[in-house]
């Protein structure tokens, strides 16, 4: 079922990756190497974008590894990740125009992303995204470890999220989840919250409208319309 969105927006919880900023380079990047060092193929560049957004153990094993080969390839990655892929990666243009005119119409504002938390603030610190937010870097809420090679997936960083935005004022009714892949669609279903899809992310064609996005932007511009309308 299709969830609508409200009829006014108090709190948005945004995506990261493909949502505020175009990873990809330095993610597909740091996944070829990463596959490599561990000793496995490399997949296509086709098939390592599908893998920038959804939380990364999930994409490995959908392409047939199993979880303590994904766990090898993922720890290789991070390796790489950290030192030269995190910020190979800019901010989608338009977009910071955008949330200063959301947080101007009076939205508190809150990233929720299935990237670790660690990296998520590192990047949104980078890119002084942090300034758009509700408390700055506290208002990034990321994956974290839930036990050895375990990490949230991005219905619990939902949860975490909406929690924060209810306890900042929120009715749950009234918050809206921005998101470009389907994963982002369905865990904030799971809780209850309609999602915007954004075309300028990761997503395949019809995949965000498939997944049931309440309402799909194909600009930064057309987001802000479609929030504070």
């Amino acid at each position: 079922m299709t969830l609508t969105l409200p009829t006014r927006t108090t709190h948005v919880l945004l995506d990261l990756d493909g949502t505020l900023t175009d990873s990809a380079p330095g993610i597909i990047a740091s996944l070829r190497t990463g596959f490599t060092n561990a000793g496995f193929d490399v997949p296509s560049d086709t098939v390592l974008r599908t893998f920038v957004g959804p939380p990364l153990g999930a994409s490995m094993t959908g392409i047939g590894l199993s979880d303590a080969d994904a766990a090898t390839v993922i720890a290789a990655y991070r390796s790489d990740y950290e030192v030269h892929g995190m910020f190979d990666n800019s901010v989608i243009p338009d977009l910071p125009e955008a949330l200063a005119d959301l947080r101007e119409a009076g939205m508190t504002l809150l990233v929720a992303t299935a990237k670790p938390e660690h990296y998520a603030r590192q990047i949104v610190e980078h890119f002084g995204l942090d300034g758009y937010l509700e408390g700055g870097l506290d208002g990034v809420h990321g994956a974290v470890a839930e036990g050895v090679g375990l990490v949230q997936g991005k219905e619990v960083v939902v949860e975490r999220a909406l929690a924060h935005a209810v306890a900042l004022g929120a009715d749950a009714g009234q918050v809206v989840m921005v998101g470009d892949r389907e994963h982002d669609v369905h865990a904030a279903a799971h809780h209850g919250v309609p999602t915007i899809g954004v075309t300028w992310g990761y997503a395949a064609p019809g995949e965000l409208e498939a997944a049931g996005a309440a309402a799909v932007a194909t600009t930064p511009e057309e987001l802000r319309k479609l929030l504070t309308s």
